[in-house]
Order: C-alpha cells, then structure tokens, then sequence
C-alpha cells in the first residue's frame, strides 16, 4: 500500500532518509533501523528492503556507489542518493508533513460494524483491546527511552505521535466501554436491522406523479 503522496511510499522514504546521511549498504540501512527503533512505523523485513531499493534504481532516485567485500563476507552494495532523489524526497515529506490525509484504519472500519455484536459481547473485547493497548504503549515507552540515549529526539518525533496516537486510542476505548457498560450506549441489532428494512423499503417506492 502506498501512504505517501505521490509515486513512493514509506520504504522508498526511509531508504532515501538514510541515504541522505550517507551512502551505505543494505546491511547498514537495516542495523539503523532496528538501532533507533523505526520498528514501530516500519515491518522490518529485508525482503521489503530490497523491494523499495530496487524501485528506487528505476526511478533513477539512487544509484549504486561502490561494492566493498569484509573478509568471507560475500560482497554488499553501496547505494548512494541522487540528485532528484533528493528532490522527490523533500517534496514528498514536504507535503505529508503539511496536509492532513485520511488513511484506511481496520479498527474504524470495525467500529463502523460493531452493531452487529451486542453491547455485552462489546464490552470485554474493548477491555481486552484495553489491555493490549497498554502492552503496546509500554514497549513504545521504553523502546522511546533506549533509543534516546543513541539518536537526538528530532530522530524520534515519530515514535512519540505513534505513543500519543496509542494513548488517545485507549482513552477513547475506555471512554466507549465506559458507555456501554453505563447504558449510556446502547443498542439492540434485532431493532437497528427493523429499522434499515424499513428504510429500504420507503428507499425503492416510486415517487408519485405530481
């Protein structure tokens, strides 16, 4: 999925970032990755790695610089960014930074179907999402801390709006089971179905000739 504007997505961004530090190889790129905890924006696989670099060949946006060979180690290829590499990076994180896009959330597309469980099912599958959230806030929280002592916190703003974006989520979560539980929210599927029936039905009656 591409969540960029724009032709590159967020590997193709993060093989750019890196380069534009230094040129490095593949090996390189993943080691600073994983160092400075873009896990939790990216899934580190190499295979994805490698995609977004052979993409970016094409496109002309980086070039092979050198290959080196260490020892028995079998050859590794240095990338280096070009010149409209460059270009298409800052243009492209230019515009992400300043316009707000609706990306496609799996949660909210399930919220939008939680009529169809009842309130006292909802209600321990929002604790238990609860609780998942509060793990995943933890492991955000301390890779946020173990990071900081390697990189300037300019290197790690993402991994706070990702911490500030899990703790709202969970506040609205609460907030939610809070309402069902109080009867505040509440909702019978038996009814809602009656009612788009009959909302159907008024939809397909022809209108009639003045």
């Amino acid at each position: 999925m591409n969540y960029m504007a724009g032709e590159i997505g967020i590997w193709e961004m993060a093989v750019l970032a890196l380069l534009r530090e230094a040129p490095m190889h593949p090996y390189e790129m993943q080691r600073l990755l994983h160092e400075r905890h873009k896990d939790e924006i990216l899934a580190l696989k190499r295979g994805s790695l490698y995609h977004a670099i052979g993409r970016l060949l094409l496109a002309n946006f980086i070039r092979v610089k050198s290959t080196e060979r260490e020892g028995r180690r079998p050859e590794r290829t240095i990338y280096r960014i070009t010149p409209a590499g460059r270009e298409k990076f800052l243009a492209v994180l230019r515009s992400i930074v300043a316009t707000p896009r609706r990306e496609s959330s799996e949660f909210m597309a399930a919220m939008s179907f939680l009529v169809h469980l009842s309130a006292a099912e909802a209600v321990p599958l929002l604790r238990d999402r609860s609780r998942n959230l509060k793990r995943q806030i933890e492991r955000v929280r301390a890779g946020l801390t173990a990071a900081s002592a390697h990189v300037h916190r300019i290197n790690l703003v993402e991994s706070e709006y990702l911490l500030a974006l899990l703790r709202a989520e969970l506040a609205w979560v609460q907030g939610l089971e809070r309402d069902i539980r109080s009867g505040k929210l509440a909702w019978k599927v038996e009814l809602i179905f009656k009612d788009a029936r009959v909302e159907r039905k008024s939809a397909t009656k022809p209108e009639k000739e003045p």
